[in-house]
């Protein structure tokens, strides 16, 4: 199988060979470093957090085979924004899930036997109305950047964190996803230190010669300031397109 096909997934990346993981372990000596918890007032007075495992508070949580260990004492310090959907511009299933729980039929569309055998995952996707999922907690290793460099240093799995909007690199992304996005990334900004604005990259910076997410069609303007304005209100299924 080709590793890098060129539409849906494209913007994913493995560093081969990854074996199947057992069940989540936590690294103690990440966890006694840790900040506490990042708590953050949303509207109405709700509450999300982190928890020491790396489950934001408020996501569905959708627990991915695709998944290990960071290397011990690693820093969390860089986010990585993707864009994802499955078959290549179709919104209207729940393909995305069922990649990331490694459990993708490859018979259901022509596409995905293109894509068989592919083992990725993301800590964070958000769909195009703003449903929040969560495959990876933020401790673990997820694996979406594949073959990367960033500032200098390699195998950005390693300490990144990667979020997957439900989209692709020319379709404008939707009010409840820019929304949910800054919601989220302000949660993670409080927890995780190291990951400042200047850390935040798009795929496509972090392995230029193989990925394009974002896309042009992500406003990285809006939002930059949008994660520096707290409170703000986030609808959890507002309509979309």
């Amino acid at each position: 199988m080709n590793p890098e096909p060129d539409a849906a997934v494209a913007h994913l990346g493995v560093e081969s060979p990854t074996p199947r993981c057992s069940p989540p372990r936590i690294d103690e000596g990440v966890h006694a470093r840790a900040h506490a918890h990042a708590v953050v007032e949303d509207k109405a007075g709700v509450y999300a957090d982190i928890d020491e495992e790396g489950w934001l508070e408020g996501a569905e949580r959708r627990p991915s085979p695709s998944q290990d260990a960071r290397p011990p004492g690693t820093e969390i310090d860089l986010l990585v924004i993707h864009n994802i959907s499955l078959p290549p511009g179709d919104f209207s299933g729940d393909w995305i899930d069922d990649l990331f729980l490694d459990r993708l039929d490859p018979a259901a569309h022509p596409y995905f036997r293109e894509i068989a055998g592919l083992r990725v995952s993301a800590h964070l996707l958000i769909r195009r109305n703003g449903r929040l999922l969560q495959y990876v907690p933020f401790e673990q290793r997820a694996w979406h950047a594949g073959v990367s460099r960033f500032a200098g240093r390699e195998r950005c799995n390693d300490f990144s964190i990667g979020i997957e909007l439900e989209g692709t690199d020319d379709r404008p992304f939707t009010e409840a996803q820019y929304a949910r996005l800054a919601e989220c990334t302000r949660h993670i900004l409080r927890r995780y230190p190291g990951i400042t604005e200047e850390r935040i990259a798009g795929h496509a910076a972090i392995a230029p010669d193989r990925k394009t997410d974002p896309g042009p069609a992500f406003d990285w303007n809006r939002f930059r300031r949008s994660i520096r304005a707290e409170g703000q209100a986030v609808d959890p299924y507002p309509p979309t397109e």
